[in-house]
């Protein structure tokens, strides 16, 4: 017979860190704010999640790392970027998604990638 694991939904006592990107901030708020209540909805104590703003999404693994041994139990990356007329969008998102990826791999809690990566404003949207 299969044998089943799954995740608890129950996020009750969880020490949350955010690394949300600044730029793209008409987005990256409510990407925010949902990630709070749905956190807060769980269990999560409201002063059990810290927030911390970064300039772009290429910053966001760099902090990632660093409040890995903040005693977080959860890190959540959270950022927008949106494709312009020049080659900057490429190399962007592909750093935050590697660099992100380079953190997971290495730390020893659960390292959530939330950066939209999108052709236009209203994808995003």
């Amino acid at each position: 017979m299969a044998k089943f694991i799954e995740g608890d939904l129950d996020a009750a006592g969880l020490k949350v860190g955010i690394v949300i990107s600044r730029f793209n901030v008409f987005i990256t708020e409510h990407l925010l704010s949902g990630a709070i209540n749905e956190l807060v909805s769980r269990g999560v104590d409201e002063d059990d999640i810290e927030v911390i703003r970064v300039p772009g999404a290429f910053e966001i693994p760099m902090v990632a790392k660093k409040i890995c041994s903040r005693g977080k139990d959860v890190i959540i990356c959270l950022g927008a970027v949106i494709r312009g007329g020049t080659p900057h969008f490429d190399y962007v998102a592909g750093e935050a998604a590697r660099g992100v990826a380079a953190v997971a791999r290495d730390a020893d809690i659960p390292i959530m990638f939330g950066v939209l990566t999108t052709d236009n404003i209203e994808q995003a949207e």
